[in-house]
């Protein structure tokens, strides 16, 4: 058996120097996606169904206590309408995202919507709300529900605990530990640069991931919203931003047969060509925005978010038009996770 990454591996890696050292780590990593997930990119678009939140996070445009979002649910018929619109684009899965709001007749009525996604597309459905009780997570399963993405965001439970008044990191991973053991395809990630984060955090994320056997992995920078208590703050990598890319290709290398998104952040930190970088760089899913155009400012998370001015149809097109570019094609079928806990790249490959 090959052996496994531990800690020391991981922060070699992220040490890896600006130059052709570390353009070398992203050709590897590109290599590995290629070699475990092939060159297709599976496209998965986000119907962000509603800003309203309960929790207040520090550095999230959403949060509860920011009144100067224009608050909205988007009612079952228009989410129906645009899930129906996505085979057309190559969208083979829904990813049904909001602000962490439970409620007795919201989450039934998710599940109403869950049920119909699947009765009436060939979609995959992904949902992605928040913390919720193991039996709300197993009736939005029995409703069809493919998948879930819930981010840890940190690995450290006190830098957690700061920036997430709402909720502890042990609570987090309690609800990651009940999605596993429903048979829900499990997605999770963290933020790259976090106030106060060391190295030694982000390598502890990376590890975190591979551990949980994530069948998806979301990771991107750290971008507070101006208007909370983080606005401004500055990212931790702020002097050495590629690192944000150095621990994208690490996370492919330590979790080879995971999905990872070219996440839209990449694109507010790196306009233009963010994502795209990303996508040769480990990422082989893209997720299009299918929000309607207007309300896209209305659920604004970071600054500068991009494609807030554009349709879905025109974000569908923009998405063939860089995927055309990179000459990577688009991925037939749900795009299902492949994990195993067996399947792992080998840290001696990678010995500077």
């Amino acid at each position: 058996m090959e052996p496994a990454w531990n800690l020391p591996d991981i922060l070699r890696l992220l040490a890896t120097r600006p130059g052709e050292a570390r353009q070398a780590l992203y050709d590897r990593a590109d290599a590995v996606r290629r070699e475990y997930m092939g060159d297709e990119v599976f496209l998965r678009g986000i119907i962000e169904f509603s800003n309203i939140c309960r929790n207040d996070c520090l550095y999230c445009g959403i949060r509860a206590s920011n009144d100067r979002v224009a608050r909205y649910r988007l009612g079952e018929a228009e989410i129906l309408e645009l899930a129906r619109r996505m085979p057309e684009h190559g969208q083979t899965t829904v990813v049904l995202q909001s602000g962490e709001a439970p409620s007795r007749e919201g989450d039934a009525a998710l599940a109403r919507l869950i049920a119909r996604i699947k009765a009436e597309t060939p979609l995959a459905v992904t949902v992605s709300v928040g913390n919720r009780p193991r039996e709300v997570y197993a009736a939005w399963r029995d409703s069809g529900m493919d998948r879930y993405l819930l981010r840890f965001e940190t690995s450290d439970p006190a830098l957690f605990a700061r920036l997430h008044p709402d909720c502890g990191l042990a609570e987090r991973l309690h609800c990651l530990e009940d999605l596993r053991s429903l048979g829900v395809q499990l997605g999770s990630g963290f933020m790259i640069g976090l106030p106060g984060e060391r190295r030694e955090t982000l390598a502890e994320n990376i590890l975190l991931c591979r551990d949980l056997e994530l069948d998806m992995i979301g990771i991107g920078p750290f971008l507070a919203h101006p208007d909370t208590p983080l606005g401004g703050a500055r990212n931790a990598y702020a002097l050495d931003p590629d690192m944000h890319f150095l621990a994208l290709a690490v996370t492919r290398l330590v979790n080879p047969d995971a999905h990872i998104p070219a996440t839209t952040a990449y694109d507010a930190l790196f306009p233009g060509s963010g994502r795209n970088l990303a996508l040769t760089r480990g990422a082989n899913v893209f997720m299009p925005s299918a929000t309607p155009g207007q309300r896209r400012r209305d659920y604004l998370l970071y600054p500068d978010k991009p494609c807030v001015d554009e349709t879905g149809d025109m974000c569908a097109r923009c998405v063939m038009g860089r995927l055309a570019a990179l000459n990577r094609r688009v991925g037939i079928g749900p795009g299902h996770g492949r994990r195993s806990p067996n399947v792992t790249s080998n840290p001696k490959e990678f010995q500077s």
